[in-house]
Formats: structure tokens, sequence, C-alpha cells
């Protein structure tokens, strides 16, 4: 009995050391089947968005049923540029897209700074009056829009396009400069100003220097909702070389047969000039630039 109660003792931190090893040891495989499982889940999410991807760029390079190349060729994107008009859609894409987003972020950034800073009825109405601008579709306007343009000789004209484009997205992007406005400490336009900056100052050589991604957000908003669009431009333009690239998609679906291979190619196009913007400017989008501005005060 005695070698027992002696024992015991000796048994009892053995004990007690391995419990919570136990423990930590099953929290951790626990983690661990979760971790995997958030990876199937971002691996499923990441193959649905990017199959669709995949599949068109590999169509746009398989040779068409009238072609006599093998394997993957660029033989495709080649003929739309030779065939069709892609070489004009294309700079009618651009011409209506940079446009847009240089006359958008000209005029959302110093509206949204009256916004974020304006504490006054009339900013509260205008804040209103955007927000019911935003809740009304594109699609109620285009009709009223049309009979419009068309006295005034906008109809089958970009620069038509480019002022639905610019209106349609006002609303949205004076919000989003807004909301990043906001972010921005009123205490360094306050230091510019005892330094003797007007107001119109130090929002272009404070406020502005400090909001390139929130620019850059609006630009890249602005950017595809005019690149995308087919709505607007359906209504609005007739004639074959004032068409954007995404009416020329709608070009090669014909009553009887589509050209798929062309399609295709031409979706390529398409996605190449986002793709491109974004991987560009995705190196200047930054939150960490504003606090170094306070260091010290």
């Amino acid at each position: 009995m005695s070698a027992v109660l002696h024992a015991h003792p000796e048994s009892g931190p053995a004990l007690g050391v391995a419990g919570p090893e136990k423990s930590r040891r099953v929290l951790s495989e626990a983690g661990m089947r979760g971790r995997w499982w958030r990876f199937v889940l971002i691996l499923a999410i990441t193959a649905i968005v990017l199959v669709p991807i995949m599949v068109t760029v590999v169509l746009a390079l398989t040779p068409g049923p009238n072609s006599t190349a093998t394997g993957l060729t660029l033989e495709n994107l080649s003929n739309v540029f030779s065939e069709t008009l892609a070489a004009t859609w294309l700079k009618n894409s651009l011409i209506t897209t940079v446009s847009t987003v240089i006359v958008a972020v000209a005029v959302a950034a110093p509206a949204g700074y009256v916004l974020s800073r304006g504490r006054s009825r009339a900013v509260s109405g205008y804040s209103l009056l955007l927000f019911v601008m935003q809740s009304l579709p594109i699609i109620t306007s285009v009709v009223p829009l049309f009979i419009l343009f068309a006295g005034l000789g906008l109809v089958d004209n970009l620069m038509g396009l480019i002022i639905i484009y610019v209106g349609s997205t006002m609303t949205v992007a004076t919000w989003m400069m807004a909301a990043y406005f906001d972010s921005i400490p009123v205490s360094l336009e306050e230091a510019s100003w005892i330094d003797g900056c007007s107001v119109f100052g130090s929002f272009t050589k404070v406020v502005l220097r400090n909001s390139l991604p929130g620019i850059l957000s609006t630009a890249i908003f602005a950017f595809l909702l005019a690149w995308n669009d087919y709505l607007v431009a359906i209504v609005f333009l007739r004639s074959n070389e004032i068409f954007t690239l995404p009416m020329g998609v709608q070009s090669f679906f014909q009553q009887n047969q589509t050209d798929w291979s062309g399609v295709m190619a031409l979706a390529v196009i398409m996605m190449l000039p986002p793709i491109i913007v974004f991987a560009t400017l995705n190196k200047y989008f930054s939150v960490g630039g504003i606090g170094g501005s306070l260091a010290g005060r």
C-alpha cells in the first residue's frame, strides 16, 4: 500500500503535463483540417472563375473549321484583325474609355471633396440627389436620351457615347472619392492652411497627393463600365465603323451561323487591356502613406 501511495504523486505530474500537450495537439490537428477546408473552398471558387477564361483563351488559339493549321495557333487573332474592323473597334473603345476615365475622375474628385468636407443643407441635398440618380437604372434614361441626342446629332457618334458613360459613372465615382477623402485627416489640410495654402491649394497639394489609391479605384471603375458596356452602345451606334469592341463581338453572330473562332479571338482582345491596366496600377494601391504624414504631430 505504501508503495502505491509513493508512486501516485510521481505519476500525477506526468498526467498533468500530458493533458495540455494532448489538447494542443488536438487543436492543432483541428486547425489543420480547417485550413485544408478553406484551401479547398478557395481553390473551387478560383476554378469557377478561371475555367471560363481559360476555355475562351484555348478556343481562341484553336484552329477554326476552315483552317489548315494544327495545334494551338494565333491564326484566329490575325484573321480578326485582317478580315474585320477589329483594329477600328479597338481604337473606338480606347477613345471612349480613356475619355470617360479622364472626365469622370476630374469631375468626381472635387465633387467628392465637397461631399467629404462640406456640412450644409445644400451638400446634404446634393448627396441625396446622387443617391436618387444612382437608384435609377440606365435603361430608364436610354430612350429619352436617344430622342434628345438624335436632335443634337449625337446618335451614331462616339461623343454622345462618352457623355452617357460619364453621366452614368459620376454618381458612384463621386461616392468613391468622398469615401476615400473621409480617410484623410483634416489636420493635414489645416496645417497647410496655416502655412499659407488656399483651400484649392490644400486640395491639390495635400488631399489629391494622398489619394492615389482612391483615384485609381475610381478610374478602374469608370474604365470597366465604359469598356464592357453593350446596352448603351447597341442603342446609340449604327455604323460598323463606329462600333466598339462589345458591338464588334455581336457582329459575329449571324442568323444561321456563328463564327465562334472570331468571337473567342475578339473576346481575348477585349480581356487584355483591363488585365494590363490592373497589373500596371496594382503596385500603386497602398494605404500606408497617409499615416506617415502625421508623424511627429
